[in-house]
């Protein structure tokens, strides 16, 4: 797979020199790509935003410098291209894995308070939001998406990993243990060492809906 990410702040990138997505690019399961579309105004300040038209605070991504360089890199439109914005559907497990069947990947990461709408309706093919909340840019968010949807690619994780965690199949994960046994008086569950699988199961099962309808509960309490 092949992502591109056009950023402001490529800097803010350094989280994907580490852990599974370092390997997945190691391995060539995974190709990323910053750029930063300030090297696309023409502006000889460097300029890429300005005060909105209609009034408001803060400033807004201007539509040229977004435009002229997805035409320069993407010109056939070949990426599948995304723009992270609050005011977006809500990123969920099952489109993870459907953007992970993608070959090619395109997302901008906003800044300041939007981006100039003409660019999004021009050059992308969705929005995305990774949450009810507001950050300071979508960089935070692009490293969201990107590590969500890397773990997904072929041979980056073992897929028996994949098909046991939270959100997979609409269950939340039961919890995990390992050595030692005891700690600070806190036993591992007898169930889990007595080596029968099939009661095994059973708790994996019985806690994994516990916790999920315990999350539930607490959700439909905040609505």
């Amino acid at each position: 797979m092949k992502i591109t990410i056009l950023t402001l702040f490529p800097q803010m990138f350094s989280g994907i020199e580490h852990s599974i997505i370092k390997r997945a690019r190691e391995n060539g399961k995974v190709e990323i790509s910053l750029v930063d579309f300030r090297e696309y105004t023409k502006d000889k300040h460097k300029k890429v935003d300005d005060i909105p038209y209609g009034g408001g605070n803060g400033m807004v991504i201007m539509a040229e410098p977004i435009v002229e360089c997805i035409e320069a890199i993407d010109p056939k439109h070949q990426a599948h291209r995304i723009f992270l914005t609050p005011a977006a559907p809500t990123l969920t497990q099952k489109r993870v894995t459907q953007l992970s069947q993608k070959k090619n990947l395109l997302i901008l990461c906003g800044h300041y308070e939007g981006v100039d709408q003409r660019a999004i309706d021009l050059c992308f093919d969705e929005t995305i939001s990774i949450g009810e909340y507001v950050l300071t840019g979508g960089e935070i968010a692009a490293m969201v998406l990107v590590d969500a949807v890397a773990r997904y690619v072929d041979g980056v994780i073992t897929k028996g990993s994949l098909d046991n965690e939270s959100h997979t199949n609409g269950m939340l994960e039961h919890p995990q243990y390992t050595r030692p046994r005891e700690y600070r008086g806190m036993q591992v569950p007898e169930v889990l060492l007595n080596g029968n699988h099939k009661e095994i199961e059973k708790w994996k099962t019985e806690q994994s809906e516990k916790i999920t309808n315990f999350v539930k509960l607490i959700e439909k309490e905040k609505s």
